[in-house]
Order: structure tokens, then C-alpha cells, then sequence
């Protein structure tokens, strides 16, 4: 198999991704990876009982405790404790009209009770707990209740839970918590349930569990409406954890070590990454940090005690991390120690925090780290893309994996992406309509986004992402907007002040954006203001806003066209609101709920004469 090892490039051992081509007279691509798939298990709790057997001593799971140490489970730890939990669930009678119900984060407890329900066949479903502590209206955990109505739902503090449990959830429902109760339910504790005295019927369940049975519902981000629960099996979670294996070939070397915080209620850390470190017998600690102020402190303190393998974030979580390793060289000698890969997904990669990575990384150990992104959805399980190669841009998918058909549709000015294989989704649980509408004639699922060729004459070059095919729009001239280039662009020219922005200018003779403030980061800009001054405070003051107005215009000094020239701008003074839809509780903005809910701030764009609040590009200014 190849090994990446250009010059100034630490080594890493990657799987081959050619593809084979052909092509209709309409204009459509097809696309198969030339590799032949390898053996996978039926089920991924195989993978534990095979570890437990292999390698019992290993370390699995890792989270830190309430005193701040690390408590672990081995292998063999790990797999009596799912056997006894496993159990415990049978006794509850659960089944697939009756799942588990998770809505708290990451955890040991969490992990544990996931593995056992699907160790004997029952589906569960891990919620974004942000449904629960964040949101006024609890809409969205309404609708999962409704939606799947659960058998027994876990919470790991009954207290921080109960007002979202008793808003939603019925109160004959069992309530399975690590400490403190909820008065109006039947609650038990975890580690009663760790003390079931384990039967045959578990091992019975386990022999029923195959390559169809549903191993978990994952909800989508609910970016264009309600979230969708997404059907899991145990294919389509093996399948992928194979191609991974096949993809990325350093994982057949040694077992990974990860440090991770990516929520297992999404499919990037609940699937991919957990997965990685049980597929490959590898150890996962639990990493409570997260991409925040606040937050990066935890990651920062875990990295410099574990050394990763491999590294999964977010792109704002890498510049967060950029920070602190700038000026942390302890964090800097045991971050790069054993680093093979670092992986980045949710959105694009600023150019100036990935030149920043690899400029650290010379520094610190005389060599860059391969840096690489996948592409895939909740719906694929999710990997479906990535570069086996190392490259400098941060666009860049890569090629389809082993085992997965691609078809590519000409839609406008567009390609549109089409998947099918083993590690797709077979659709949604209860909603027969939304899964017909999701799928073409020839079974293809329709991921509603656009690749392009690197080049077109060379396939072996992989593909760039192209932005989602239903984003684009046309100005009044008939001119199209490619609205993922134009977001790419303000983001490296903003950042890092820009969170995100959303694009206005359909059948309108000019681009204007709304423009979403990081207020920290802004903060910064003003150091005249006191301290508790509001997002509105950031947003409306002097000096803030003469540094949008010159990065306004330099961005508009980019724009070779009316397609590229960002006209005018609004910079909001209030954060994307979760109950509003605005945002996923992964902070990805939700463009048209805010073009919907802010129609004001869009009128203000076009309005003559310009508003006070809206910015003017200058070019050349």
C-alpha cells in the first residue's frame, strides 16, 4: 500500500483509492473505487468480544472522574460491564418500537450503555443534550420523544435533566440515571444496573443480531426543519469502520490512541471516531473540552497528557488549538509525539490555521503532519471520501472509498453527488415520504451537495467540494453565486472575528451578507468596555466596526465580478438562536431559517437609502 512520505512529511501508511469512470451521453458520471472490499464483522459489538479475547488488558475507554484522575476500562472490563448492562436492558423489554433514549454527552456511562443495547439488538439513540439544556421550548426533544417513543431513558444527572423529562417525556417511562433523581419518574441508578446478574438470553439476544438490525437512530441536524431519525444498522456502521480500516492502512499497524470530544450524538464522533478506536482495538479517552473559550482549557490539559495517534476537530476547535500550542510547549511536544493523521470536518479549514499546524509542527518535530478531511453525512454513515495523499488546500475530499458507488448529475452549472452502497443509510425511522424523496430510480441517496474535479483530465486528483446544490442563487442579472466559495472567502478574510455568515441576493442586483460576529474574538477588538457588555455592546462599537468595514473591502478588492463582490454587509449584534432553528446544535448555521426569521436585517441590504447599520464595500480602500 502507499505511504505518504514526501520530503518534510512525517511517514504514514495510507490504502490505495483509484476509481474507475464512466460516463452517459446526459452528461452523468459513475464512479467505483477499483479496490475490492475486505471482511467485516456482522455486528460491531463483535469487535469488543474480539479485543476482550486478543488484547484484555488494553485499554478502551477513558473519561476523568469528579477528582479530576483518569478511570478506564480495559477490553475485559469493558465487555463484562456491557454483558451485565446488556442484560439489565432485556429485563426492561426493549426492543425497536421501544429504544434507549440518551441525552446526555460523551461519558463512560454513555458508552457502556450504548455498547450493551446494541450488543443484543436494541436500537438506541443518543440526543443532542443541547435539546435538553439549552432550548426554552424543548420542540425538537418533543418531537425525538414522539418520534421513537423510547422504553427507558438515560440522563447522567437527573437534576440538570428534570425539567427537560418532565416536559417531554411520559412519566410511566423508566429513567435510568448516574446520580440524583427526578421526582415524577421511576428512576434507577447505573450502578445497579451494573450489578445484573448476567443469563443465557443475553448470549441468545447477541446470536440474533445481524447485518440488518438497527444499531441506533442518529438525528440530523434539523438545519431544514424537525430532525430526521436516521436509520443505523450494523451493516452500514461495519461496512464504514471497514473502508476507514482499508482507507486509512497505518490503522492495521498499530492500535490508535484518541483523544476525542466530537458528540456521540452525531454521526463524526458517535460513528467514525468511537468506531475507529473499537474496530482497531485502540484506546479512546474522553475529552470534556470543547471548542470554546472556556472549554479548549480541558482539551488543552488532556492533550498534554495523552499523545495522540491520530486527531479529529472541528475547524474552530484546530484554531482554538493553534493558540495554545503557539505558546504551550509542553502541549506542543505531546500533541506531535506520535501524530500520524490530523482530520478536520463540519466546515472549511481556514488557510491561515492550517499553515499555522504545519509551521508548529516543523518547529516542534522537523516535520508536517498529513492533514487530511472527509466527506460523508449522517446518511453515509458517515465516510464516503477522502485524500490518501497529502494537499494544500483546504477544499480538497479526495476520492470515493472501497465499496461505495458515486454518481455524478449535472444540476445547472453543477455536479450533483449521488451515493450508493453497503454504508448508506436505508432511510428514515417512520417517515416512508421523506425516505422516497431522498433516493433516486437507480437507489442513489441524494446528499443534496456538489463535487468538482481538481482536474478534469485527471481523476487520480480527487475532487473539490462544490457547496450544496439547493445554496445557489441567481442575481437579477442572471448571473449565478456560488454561495460556498464566497463563505470560504469571507471566513479567511474575517477570521478569525467571523463565525459564519449567510449570503442574501436572490433576483436582486447585488451580494450582501449577514455577517455572524465570534463576539470573544471581537472582544478583543475592544478592550475599552467593561466587563458583561453585551453582544450588542461588541457589535455596535467603533472600533469593531471599522475593522468589518476594512475587511468589507478588501474582501471586495478579491472580487473579479458581480458573482464574487460581497456589496454590502450587516454585522448581526446577537448570536444564531438554537429554538429559532437558526443553528444545529453543532453550530452550523442554518441559512435559510435565518433568512426567514431576520427578513428584516435582508430588507435593510437593498434598501435606498442605505441604512446607517449597513457597511459598503470599497474596493480599493
Amino acid at each position: 500500500m502507499p505511504v505518504i512520505a514526501e520530503p518534510g512529511l512525517r511517514p504514514v501508511r495510507m490504502g490505495d483509492t483509484r476509481v474507475s469512470v464512466s460516463r452517459r451521453d446526459d452528461g452523468t458520471i459513475y464512479l467505483r473505487s477499483g479496490e475490492t472490499p475486505d471482511d467485516y464483522p456482522r455486528a460491531i459489538t463483535d469487535k469488543l468480544d474480539y479485543w476482550a479475547e486478543h488484547t484484555p488488558d488494553q485499554v478502551f475507554l477513558a473519561d476523568r472522574d469528579s477528582s479530576g484522575a483518569w478511570q478506564t476500562r480495559t477490553y475485559r472490563q469493558t465487555r463484562q460491564e456491557v454483558r451485565q448492562l446488556a442484560q439489565y436492558l432485556l429485563n426492561h423489554d426493549l426492543s425497536v418500537d421501544r429504544p434507549v433514549l440518551i441525552l446526555s454527552g460523551n461519558s463512560l456511562a454513555h458508552g457502556l450503555l450504548a455498547l450493551a443495547a446494541m450488543y443484543v439488538g436494541i436500537p438506541y439513540a443518543p440526543v443532542s443534550p443541547a435539546y435538553s439544556l439549552i432550548s426554552k421550548d424543548f420542540a425538537k426533544l418533543r418531537h425525538v420523544c414522539e418520534l421513537l417513543e423510547p422504553g427507558l431513558v438515560f440522563v447522567e444527572d437527573g437534576a440538570k435533566y428534570a425539567k427537560a423529562l418532565s416536559a417531554v417525556v411520559p412519566a410511566h417511562t423508566p429513567v435510568l440515571v448516574v446520580e440524583n433523581g427526578v421526582a415524577e419518574f421511576a428512576v434507577d441508578t447505573f450502578s445497579n444496573a451494573l450489578a445484573t446478574d448476567v443469563t443465557d438470553a443475553v448470549d441468545q439476544a447477541n446470536a440474533r443480531v445481524g447485518e440488518d438490525t438497527i444499531a441506533k437512530f442518529l438525528f440530523t441536524s434539523g438545519s431544514t426543519g424537525m430532525p430526521k431519525a436516521v436509520i443505523n444498522t450494523q451493516r452500514m456502521i461495519c461496512f464504514n469502520q471497514m473502508m476507514l480500516r482499508h482507507t486509512l492502512a497505518f490503522l492495521q499497524d498499530e492500535p490508535p490512541v484518541m483523544l476525542d470530544w466530537l458528540p456521540w450524538n452525531h454521526t463524526a464522533g458517535g460513528n467514525h471516531n468511537f468506531g475507529i478506536a473499537l474496530y482497531n482495538g485502540g484506546s479512546f479517552y474522553i475529552d470534556q473540552g470543547k471548542p470554546t473559550p472556556d472549554g479548549i482549557f480541558e482539551t488543552v490539559r488532556n492533550l498534554c497528557e495523552i499523545s495522540p495517534t491520530m486527531y479529529f476537530n472541528v475547524p474552530k476547535g484546530f484554531e482554538m488549538l493553534v493558540q495554545h500550542l503557539q505558546e504551550n510547549p509542553v502541549l506542543r511536544d505531546s500533541f506531535f509525539r506520535r501524530l500520524k493523521l490530523m482530520q478536520y470536518a463540519g466546515a472549511g479549514l481556514s488557510q491561515y490555521v492550517w499553515d499555522n499546524l504545519e509551521r508548529i509542527a516543523l518547529d516542534t518535530i522537523g516535520e508536517k503532519i498529513v492533514m487530511v478531511t472527509g466527506y460523508g453525512s449522517t446518511e453515509t454513515a458517515p465516510f464516503a471520501f477522502t485524500t490518501t495523499w497529502a494537499v494544500d488546500q483546504a477544499a480538497s475530499v479526495g476520492l470515493p472509498a472501497v465499496g461505495l458507488d458515486v454518481k455524478l448529475v449535472p444540476n445547472g452549472e453543477k455536479l450533483e453527488v449521488r451515493l450508493r452502497g453497503p454504508s448508506i443509510t436505508p432511510g428514515y425511522w417512520k417517515q416512508p415520504d421523506k425516505t422516497r424523496e431522498s433516493f433516486d430510480d437507480e437507489g442513489y441517496y441524494l446528499i443534496g451537495d456538489a463535487l468538482k474535479f481538481v482536474d478534469p483530465d485527471n481523476i487520480e486528483r480527487g475532487f473539490l467540494f462544490d457547496g450544496r446544490v439547493c445554496e445557489d442563487f441567481k442575481l437579477s442579472t442572471g448571473t449565478w453565486v456560488h454561495v460556498a466559495a464566497i463563505r470560504a472567502n469571507i471566513a479567511d478574510t474575517f477570521a478569525p472575528y467571523v463565525r459564519d455568515a449567510v449570503l442574501t441576493g436572490l433576483n436582486e442586483n447585488h451580494i450582501g451578507a449577514l455577517l455572524f460576529a465570534d463576539f470573544v474574538a471581537c472582544r478583543k477588538l475592544c478592550p475599552d468596555l467593561p466587563d458583561g457588555a453585551s453582544e450588542r455592546d461588541i457589535a455596535t462599537h467603533p472600533l469593531v466596526l471599522a475593522h468589518f468595514q476594512q475587511k468589507l473591502n478588501e474582501l471586495a478588492s478579491k472580487a473579479t465580478g458581480s458573482a464574487q463582490l460581497v456589496a454590502r454587509a450587516i454585522l448581526l449584534d446577537r448570536s444564531p438562536d438554537l429554538d429559532a432553528h437558526e443553528v444545529t446544535d453543532k453550530g452550523s448555521i442554518n441559512q435559510r431559517a435565518v433568512l426567514t426569521s431576520r427578513a428584516d436585517k435582508v430588507a435593510d441590504l437593498y434598501r435606498e437609502p442605505v441604512p446607517e447599520h449597513v457597511m459598503i464595500a470599497q474596493k480599493g480602500n
